[in-house]
């Protein structure tokens, strides 16, 4: 985090900066394609960046996991290292191409990552940039992707990492631009605010990025929380940026103001300080009306200079990255390694592993076996090599085994070539089931059916699911290829839950969720398939069994969302996620002083492995989730045989409840603590044949 007394002297040569600019020029300065200012010497400067989970939308650069899949891995450690990785390639690319006079969109050094907003619906498109349902969860990886994205210097910033969408935004995507978010005080508290504020007060990050759409009747890019929450109650001293062309929706939209330039001087003077879109060109007609003044214009362009100044972008530049390191060998290795992490084994009935010994032949089938797209996820870079997971099998088997290959459908439409009739790939899937020894079977989405809705800030053709089942042509084939027989391993690709509707299908044998997994997602999901790697990926959301189970897409309400307040049996509950090795968890005790919770965990099972283990919380109160609410996790390697102490620090939180008004508050009474490798309820338990603590604490 940057220390105070480097804050102020970036904060006072912001201002000698400001002071010499004319009123005209200071305007200027707050849009996101900032102009240069020769006479001053100030370089012309792009706000807009993104590095979500790579860098992204400037060539190359390595692709990690799509976030979701991140928040698979349940690891702190591993999220930082992203975040340095994301922020060195940035800084290497800015320095290169600036040094070439090229300073275009996505080519600065302020990142407009990470989403943390709370994936409350599987429907939602954008869930996918998020780090699943939970706001712990969410908090936690998201503090450390931001100090490894913003470095550790405490004087300097690598790069800028920017928080959004305050403060509650989650679809539907098309209606966003005009969409109220009717959000009570307690669902604000306790849900779709605390990553917020872990990210100002834990990790410093230095921006936050409004939504389109409207909170509680306010434009979230002018909601009254800027300044009273966040800015006042949280001390929140970076820049505030609204999403791409959202203060246009203030007039055009919402109707909360009437012409631009009223849109323009409400932003600014409610905090706005940096507008992605254009409406702050309108400042100048703006300030002739008198809606506006020149000091807080010049309070926004200060904001905006001390981070330019931070970054070094003023002759105090500590960082430089040689543009070797872009798609390194060794960063390459990291995505394989984050790839590995955050496979999902769902459902497992011993047939996995596979020992190539054991096959002579095998079918690869689906529109996502040798699909590169479903390997990104949206808003991502372009690798230097990617590995399908056709090409992951063929690796890892050699020439020892038989590989077939059919797409089988596409990915939502009847006919694979563009003259062919309907269905005109699954004769050759059926006839390539038939063939092998064992089907793997890749279905799901990819960021063309799942994703950003497309407008003018962005690139998304996507947009929100309609529910949670395999698109139509992907049934077909399901059913096809279960006809042949043969055993199947289905691996579905997606970023949120798929319901692939298998119950009556015996021979589906093993179900992996792949997310979109990075550039060597094929290599990692191969691995795993044929017993190189243990997997050890955990649901970060629920998965649902049916879109009718939900509530109104529309109602911002947590009641019958995620595990916290779900009634529904799940499909697969939140912090699910098999291994091929088996855990036992023996003693747990709480230490108030250090607010850590210590187990005792053995791997009781043949294969090393590494587990994440989870305290719980819950007590007896009107105020409290139905369920028990994650409070703790740590992912810990554990060699087969050996007994390890795991401690983990509980969330500062973990003995409050937040009531009806939205106060937090310090519950005393009975609490009680659970701790295992799922949820403690008996479904879960069940499905991954653990078992679990549990532990009184007097408070």
């Amino acid at each position: 985090m940057i220390e105070k007394e480097a804050k102020e002297r970036a904060r006072e040569k912001a201002g000698q900066i400001v002071s010499q600019m004319t009123l005209r020029e200071m305007m200027s300065q707050l849009l996101h394609n900032s102009p240069a200012i020769k006479r001053l010497g100030i370089p012309e400067y792009n706000w807009w960046n993104e590095g979500l989970h790579g860098a992204a939308r400037s060539g190359t650069a390595t692709v990690f996991p799509q976030a979701i899949a991140l928040a698979a891995t349940f690891s702190t450690t591993l999220l930082h290292e992203v975040g340095e990785i994301v922020s060195d390639e940035q800084r290497a690319k800015h320095e290169a191409f600036s040094s070439k006079g090229d300073r275009g969109i996505y080519k600065g050094l302020t990142i407009w990552s990470p989403n943390v907003n709370i994936f409350r619906d599987p429907r939602w498109g954008r869930g996918q940039e998020t780090y699943g349902e939970d706001p712990y969860l969410t908090s936690s990886l998201a503090v450390s992707f931001i100090k490894g994205i913003q470095g550790d210097d405490g004087s300097h910033l690598k790069c800028a990492a920017t928080v959004k969408h305050f403060a509650a935004h989650s679809g539907p995507e098309a209606e966003r631009h005009h969409f109220n978010s009717v959000v009570s005080g307690k669902d604000l508290e306790e849900t779709y605010l605390p990553a917020f504020k872990a990210a100002v007060q834990k990790a410093g990050v230095d921006g936050v990025m409004g939504a389109y759409s409207m909170l509680n009747g306010e434009p979230s890019c002018a909601t009254g929380l800027i300044d009273s929450l966040l800015r006042k109650k949280w001390g929140f001293d970076g820049i505030f940026v609204s999403d791409c062309w959202a203060i246009r929706d203030f007039h055009e939209q919402h109707h909360y103001t009437s012409k631009p330039e009223e849109s323009a001087a409400l932003a600014v003077k409610r905090g706005c300080d940096l507008n992605c879109g254009c409406t702050y060109s309108y400042l100048e007609k703006a300030y002739s009306k008198g809606l506006i003044s020149r000091e807080e214009i010049k309070r926004a362009a200060v904001r905006l200079f001390t981070t330019r100044v931070l970054l070094g972008e003023f002759g105090d530049n500590i960082y430089s990255v040689p543009y070797s390191a872009v798609a390194s060998p060794e960063h390459c290795r990291a995505s394989l390694e984050a790839s590995r992490r955050s496979v999902v084994l769902l459902s497992n009935d011993g047939f996995l592993p596979l020992s190539p010994d054991s096959i002579s032949s095998i079918a690869v089938i689906g529109p996502n076996a040798d699909s590169r797209a479903v390997l990104w996820g949206n808003y991502h870079g372009t690798s230097a090599s990617y590995t399908t997971v056709l090409e992951g099998v063929k690796n890892v088997l050699g020439e020892s085994v038989r590989v077939y290959f059919s797409e089988g459908s596409g990915l939502v439409k009847d006919h694979v070539e563009r003259l062919g009739e309907n269905d005109d790939r699954l004769s050759e899937a059926a006839s390539a089931a038939e063939l092998a020894d064992v089907v793997l079977l890749c279905l799901g989405l990819d960021e063309t059916v799942e994703g950003e809705m497309h407008d003018d800030g962005n690139g998304g053709i996507a947009g929100d699911r309609n529910d949670v089942r395999l698109p139509r042509p992907q049934r077909k084939l399901l059913e096809r290829v279960a006809e042949s027989g043969k055993p199947i391993v289905l691996v579905l690709f997606s970023g949120g839950g798929i319901d692939p509707e298998i119950e009556h299908m015996e021979n589906v044998r093993a179900v992996i969720q792949g997310w979109y997994p990075g550039e060597a997602g094929g290599q990692a999901i191969a691995e795993i398939i044929f017993g190189l790697v243990n997997p050890s990926g955990k649901l970060p959301i629920t998965f649902y069994r049916s879109a009718d189970t939900l509530p109104d897409y529309a109602d911002y309400s947590l009641k019958g969302r995620t595990y916290r307040y779900m009634t529904e049996r799940p499909l697969y509950p939140f912090a699910h996620g098999l291994s091929y090795t088996s855990y036992s968890y023996r003693s747990i005790c709480y230490d108030e002083k250090a607010n850590e919770a210590r187990l005792i965990v053995a791997n009781t099972g043949s294969m090393d492995g590494e587990e994440v283990s989870f305290v719980w919380c819950s007590i007896d109160s009107d105020d409290a989730p139905p369920n028990p609410r994650l409070c703790g996790f740590a992912r810990t390697a554990i060699a087969s045989g050996e007994e390890r102490e795991v401690r983990i620090r509980l969330d500062d939180d973990v003995f409050t409840l937040v009531d009806k008004s939205g106060s937090r508050y310090r519950k005393s009474g009975v609490w009680k603590l659970s701790c295992g490798g799922s949820q403690c309820d008996v479904y879960s338990l069940s499905l991954s044949g653990s078992n679990a603590l549990y532990l009184e604490v007097e408070i």
